[in-house]
């Protein structure tokens, strides 16, 4: 008798239950037992997938979608790319509107995943009518039989990881977590998350990791927006210059921001001590935990995980890339260029 084959019957069925790995030297100057939740593991490379998947089969549930529509997002990259994928396992055509500071190996990966993509100006307000925001609302004004998932403004962004991510991190911690640390964007990741784990122990800290630029650490602490604090910054899927109402702040105890230049090297660290090729906002949570042990939010008995929401392959001509570093004024006596330069044997 023949034994089945064991094989996925799509990339989709891999989505989540990514690996906690145990930081060792990147954090062996730090109070605290820090893990690291690696999304980069989802078959999109980043925890994007588990809205894109979420959100779509619940619309599929709700009879909203049905093959041969045309799924519409904003995005910085990630999510655009996860519904992409997902779009092209379950017939639906996609268009996505992506921020300029996006990097140009982002938009690639789009344009090679079948979306039509619209690059719209990121340094605009987001009422403006070039902003992505607004550009993706008028595509499905537009387009007849479209579904705009407007994952800023949909509770289905915080489902997604209520229903995954915080279940996996408690489990993968045997109930032992102490500290969550995790970027916000749009707020999906940290408020779904967050959720699930304060109902298992309202002690367990929420840690969020904002941006020099952007509007949610001060709306966090005062209630207001204060459009004085934006202002242009290079990260990419953290922050934002509105309120997002898929941020859930009564499920966040704190908020650190960090800066570009912080948040790059430490990305670039991790590849090298840790072997974890991780992206840009990966970078900044990582940041974000030294900032907060500097700052005596840890103690020996700490359990802290880390959320790394995204992959190191979308960020070769920005964070991993020598001549931007060194454009961006990014090298300094602290940080120098990588002096392991490329040889050509001839």
């Amino acid at each position: 008798m023949k034994q089945e084959i064991e094989a996925y019957n799509n990339v989709l069925e891999l989505i989540g239950n990514t690996p906690l790995i145990k930081l060792q030297k990147a954090t062996n100057s730090l109070q605290g037992n820090f893990y690291a939740k690696v999304e980069a593991f989802n078959p999109g490379h980043s925890s994007k997938d588990r809205i894109a998947l979420y959100i779509l089969e619940q619309a599929e549930k709700k009879g909203i979608i049905k093959p041969g529509d045309t799924i519409i997002e904003t995005t910085s990259g990630n999510t655009g790319f996860s519904i992409a994928m997902v779009s092209i396992i379950k017939g639906y055509d996609c268009i996505l509107a992506v921020s300029s500071k996006s990097s140009p190996d982002k938009i690639d990966m789009l344009r090679a995943m079948g979306a039509k993509v619209y690059v719209c100006p990121a340094n605009v307000s987001a009422d403006d009518p070039r902003s992505y925001y607004e550009v993706a609302k008028r595509l499905h004004e537009e387009i007849k039989g479209s579904v705009y998932i407007n994952q800023y403004f949909n509770e289905l962004n915080i489902d997604a990881h209520y229903h995954s991510t915080g279940p996996e991190i408690w489990n993968q911690t045997n109930g032992q977590i102490t500290h969550l640390v995790a970027c916000s964007g749009t707020g999906g990741t940290i408020s779904g998350t967050a959720r699930f784990l304060k109902e298992q122990n309202p002690n367990i800290k929420i840690l969020g990791v904002d941006a020099f630029g952007s509007v949610l650490k001060h709306y966090h602490e005062n209630r207001e927006f204060d459009k004085n604090e934006i202002y242009p910054y290079r990260i990419e899927g953290l922050g934002k210059n509105l309120i997002p109402a898929a941020t859930d702040f009564d499920a966040i105890d704190q908020f650190m921001k960090v800066t570009d230049e912080a948040a790059a090297h430490s990305a670039r660290e991790l590849a090298k001590t840790e072997g974890m090729f991780v992206g840009y906002t990966s970078g900044a949570a990582m940041q974000a935990a030294k900032q907060y042990a500097e700052e005596g939010f840890f103690d020996e008995t700490s359990n802290v995980v880390v959320m790394l929401p995204d992959h190191g392959s979308r960020y070769m001509s920005k964070i991993y890339n020598d001549e931007w570093m060194n454009n961006q004024g990014f090298y300094d006596s602290v940080h120098e260029e990588d002096p392991k330069k490329i040889e050509y044997v001839k």
